[in-house]
């Protein structure tokens, strides 16, 4: 069968926030979130930091002066309270079975700058193959000493090749940049769809754009400023599509991904009779 990768960036992607501002910052004292991350926006510039690292950082700091040290099982515990847009809980296996009916083997994958620990927490974590996002190194009492793994708005397409070449360790350097042709890699670029709600996700969504895959934007269905920015992102043909954050059956969201696959399925036998002719 051949296989066809969904990549997701998670929050207001899956979910209409922040995955920190569902019990992370709340357990802090912070009841406007706006203001931890106006901290971190102020700290990234002072120092000249990554965001991600930034916003890493603070977490930790905060936790510390609060006398609550990161852990591991605090932040997956987390995960559970985590809200998701209409339809998420079903969406991956809907998918699936419309890919099966296609005779295409659908994958999804998240390529989030949120947190791998409580990604893993939310009631979605075993629809991934694989989960690539921020996560900490925690010393021998559980708790969180520094950034094991940190994604951002660049460093996300080095998994869009990952999935290609179905090099998913993230530790594994060396065989992802040996050269292999792109026939012979497992998941090609161009069934890939890439679903991200902003800019950055830019990189990713005109990547896959790019190798002939599908890139679409998603807004909050009630958000007029993140549905202006989707409608950019197609008018400076950085993505294909653009659809509200509403995953349910019948959706403008479902409609696209199964237009899509039905894409995908006669792509590939159009090239396989393409063949027989050769032959």
């Amino acid at each position: 069968m051949i296989k066809v990768a969904f990549m997701y960036d998670f929050d207001k992607t899956l979910s209409p926030k922040d995955m920190q501002e569902f019990g992370f910052l709340p357990s802090l004292g912070f009841d406007d979130p706006k203001k931890f991350w106006e901290e971190v926006s102020a700290f990234k510039t002072e120092n000249e930091m990554d965001g991600i690292l930034a916003y890493m950082h603070m977490m930790i700091e905060k936790s510390e002066q609060a006398a609550k040290p990161v852990r591991r099982e605090d932040l997956v515990a987390l995960g559970k309270g985590v809200e998701l847009f209409p339809g998420v809980k079903d969406w991956f296996e809907r998918v699936n079975e419309e890919g099966r009916k296609l005779g295409l083997d659908v994958e999804h994958y998240i390529i989030s700058s949120g947190l791998t620990e409580i990604i893993e927490g939310t009631e979605i974590a075993d629809c991934f193959k694989k989960i690539y996002a921020c996560r900490y190194y925690y010393d021998a009492q559980g708790v969180a000493k520094w950034p094991a793994l940190v994604v951002n708005y660049t460093t996300k397409t080095q998994y869009i090749f990952r999935i290609n070449k179905q090099v998913l360790n993230a530790s594994e350097d060396v065989a992802l940049n040996q050269y292999t042709d792109a026939k012979e890699r497992p998941v090609s670029i161009s069934n890939m769809v890439y679903i991200g709600d902003g800019l950055t996700d830019v990189p990713c969504m005109k990547l896959v754009k790019q190798y002939g895959g599908h890139s679409i934007a998603v807004y909050h269905p009630e958000g007029k400023k993140s549905q202006n920015l989707a409608k950019e992102l197609v008018s400076a043909e950085r993505v294909h599509f653009t659809a509200p954050a509403d995953y349910t059956q019948g959706s403008a969201m479902e409609t696209l991904a199964f237009a899509i696959l039905k894409e995908i399925a006669a792509r590939a036998e159009l090239d396989h009779l393409a063949q027989l002719n050769v032959k």
